[in-house]
């Protein structure tokens, strides 16, 4: 899983500490088993346009983006036990925290977002 940042178009960070979950196994699995993240943290799963939080420990905040890394939707604390939040139809990849760990209410639909790999990549999963 590769590790990085999340920023706005501005420069300020959005998540200091974020993981790419592109293989089908870490796609799948998410953020299942999991207790909670923790401030600045968050989880980019590929090629997704909608999730489920069946057997989720808690609430999450989701941000839905496009191919070009452009805001899609904005759904805010996502309660565990959901079986459906779809992004919409432009939706290819999905930004997954902790409800209120990140600041989501500066994001809008159609901010652009930039991705920042991260030269130290030490265990994320470690919650």
């Amino acid at each position: 899983m590769r590790t990085g940042q999340i920023c706005l178009s501005n420069g300020s960070v959005l998540a200091g500490r974020a993981a790419c979950a592109t293989a089908l196994a870490e796609r799948l699995r998410g953020l299942l088993g999991l207790n909670g993240l923790g401030p600045g943290s968050a989880l980019v799963i590929e090629r997704c346009g909608a999730v489920h939080t069946l057997g989720m420990r808690f609430s999450i905040d989701l941000i839905f983006l496009d191919r070009a890394w452009r805001v899609v939707r904005v759904v805010r604390n996502v309660s565990p036990g959901r079986l459906l939040v779809w992004g919409g139809w432009r939706a290819a990849r999905v930004i997954e925290s902790e409800t209120g760990c990140l600041a989501v209410e500066e994001v809008q639909a159609n901010d652009s977002l930039v991705w920042n790999d991260e030269i130290n990549s030490e265990t994320w999963r470690a919650k």
